[in-house]
């Protein structure tokens, strides 16, 4: 991978919580790169500090101390305002539960994350049309989320996440409300996208899932179990 571009580096990040004077450490020391194209899957059980270490890449939190890279940018010295803008603009977001406005049509969603960020340029509209087009759905962009199936509501979730062109998309299992038939069909996309130099990090308890990613990391009690 030496002469791909580290997009994310990690290095020995720990999260505690504290009930009272007790700390409760959930991750342990965490360390890994990504390289530009790649897709890796983080994989654990539930307990495992997976869902933590995803709020700490997607800047959703702090951790208790570490470092977190992302393009050479060191995250633990960004202000609030620093870390909104490179949320929205470096990080795409897939959650399992699609989190869709439901007031808003599919076209609206995905345009949703340039209202607060936009890359310059860049006609957010035109864009938004394009990339519905590309997950399938340019007949489903004036329907509301409870107009669209399950696997229709993820695939606008994906245009969403692409919107800005972040360097990383985090997929939060991104197929555990769906059946399947519309899981595998959704792991295609993925497959595709990443196929075009999407950088994609995923997070799974689905063993068969992690298998079709390229890299996978298991985490265990909060600490890398193995990386394969």
């Amino acid at each position: 991978m030496q002469n791909k571009e580290k997009i994310l580096e990690v290095v020995d990040l720990r999260k505690s919580y504290f009930l009272g004077d007790t700390e409760i450490p959930i991750l342990k020391g965490i360390s890994f790169d990504v390289y530009d194209g790649e897709f890796i899957s983080i994989v654990g059980p539930s307990g495992s500090g997976k869902s933590t270490l995803m709020n700490l890449l997607g800047c959703l939190d702090r951790p208790t101390s570490g470092k977190i890279y992302i393009r050479n940018k060191d995250v633990s010295s960004m202000n609030d305002n620093e870390l909104s803008n490179l949320r929205g603009l470096e990080i795409g977001f897939i959650f399992q539960k699609f989190n869709l406005i439901p007031r808003m049509n599919a076209l609206e969603n995905v345009m949703l994350p340039t209202y607060a960020n936009k890359r310059k340029g860049v006609d957010a509209k035109e864009k938004a049309i394009s990339l519905l087009k590309k997950v399938g759905l340019e007949d489903r962009m004036h329907h509301k989320p409870n107009e669209l199936s399950g696997g229709q509501s993820q695939r606008v979730a994906i245009a969403r996440a692409l919107i800005n062109e972040p360097s990383i998309i985090l997929a939060d299992e991104p197929t555990g409300n769906l059946d399947t038939k519309t899981g595998d069909e959704v792991m295609e996309l993925f497959q595709m996208l990443n196929k075009n130099k999407t950088t994609i990090i995923m997070i799974t308890h689905n063993n068969s899932l992690a298998k079709k990613t390229n890299r996978i990391i298991r985490i265990l009690d909060g600490k890398i179990d193995v990386e394969n």
